[in-house]
């Protein structure tokens, strides 16, 4: 849903895969406001997606993706101003790359969302940087396999009551691949995350999110001349909420928390993503889950929790 676009400090994508980082452990009182924090950046992230979701009637999946990422690139480009040209194309193509990620992660899960819902959708997207966790996390030997397995036995049992296989109703494959194709992009956006992070400052964010931009402007230009004139000024409005809840806002939050919270500690807060999606689908999209997919959302969290504390354990 999502996401997070490169920089100098790794964001949510990376946060779940937590390996280094993590200095001494502040006091409780000092956590309080971080944690406070992450929970108003992942509340901020959803409900911006479930405010484009929308949106989903009059410009589809695409057109929110594309007006997210323009909202994005204005805010960030005129905070980093990146110096491009001295920069040089060779390391700007991790941002570049990044961007394209960004560009496809947004629409297979906004895509997803269309047909399976903002808590379904989510919490299946969020198997990706779950699979980079349980994969560089650092079981190595004897229990410590036993313990990967365990958690990612876990995760799948999650996505498989996520189907809610006793409703007796035939599941939305299409959705789920969707989920699925969100959730692989985002394990390589972790991956090119780290690579863009080298450049100063936010300029790998600013970079990916003009990249973004670049490849979707010309069809958001069509898509909003296709718009009825009546419906166009709330278009413009709620796209420009969804860009700024979903990306500006989310993204300086989390800049900050990192520098005064534990990585390991983030990484086991962004389970929150996925609850605070299936609060937002409820309450702005009226998307009610049934127990058991509730169920299927708390195993992918538990699962995530469980490996992000194995990871501090063994630091």
């Amino acid at each position: 849903m999502q996401r997070y676009d490169g920089g100098a400090t790794p964001l949510r994508p990376y946060a779940a895969g937590v390996h280094a980082g993590d200095g001494p452990s502040p006091s409780r009182r000092e956590e309080g406001g971080p944690i406070a924090a992450v929970a108003l950046s992942a509340s901020s992230v959803q409900a911006g997606a479930a405010v484009g979701a929308t949106l989903f009637p009059l410009v589809g999946p695409f057109g929110v993706t594309a007006m997210r990422q323009v909202v994005s690139a204005i805010a960030l480009l005129a905070v980093a101003r990146p110096p491009l040209r001295r920069l040089g194309m060779r390391r700007l193509l991790p941002a570049v790359l990044l961007g394209v990620v960004l560009v496809g992660m947004n629409f297979s899960l906004y895509s997803a969302v269309q047909r399976i819902g903002l808590g379904l959708g989510v919490t299946v997207e969020f198997l990706g940087p779950l699979g980079v966790a349980l994969l560089g996390a650092g079981f190595t030997s004897g229990r410590a396999v036993a313990a990967r397995a365990g958690c990612g036995a876990l995760a799948l049992a999650g996505v498989v009551l996520i189907t809610d296989p006793f409703d007796g109703a035939r599941p939305d494959v299409v959705g789920l691949l969707l989920g699925g194709a969100a959730a692989v992009l985002w394990a390589a956006y972790i991956l090119l995350n780290q690579r863009a992070g080298s450049l100063p400052g936010v300029t790998g964010t600013a970079v990916a999110s003009l990249t973004g931009t670049v490849l979707t402007l010309p069809g958001l230009v069509l898509l909003l001349l296709a718009v009825p004139s009546a419906d166009l000024p709330r278009v413009l409005l709620l796209g420009g909420v969804t860009g700024l809840l979903s990306s500006a806002l989310p993204y300086s939050i989390d800049l900050l928390v990192l520098r005064r919270m534990p990585r390991s500690l983030f990484g086991m807060l962004q389970s929150l993503h996925p609850v605070a999606a299936a609060v937002f689908g409820l309450l702005v999209l009226h998307q009610l889950l049934a127990p058991v997919q509730l169920g299927g959302i708390a195993a992918v969290c538990g699962a995530n929790v469980l490996v992000v504390l194995a990871t501090r354990r063994r630091a």
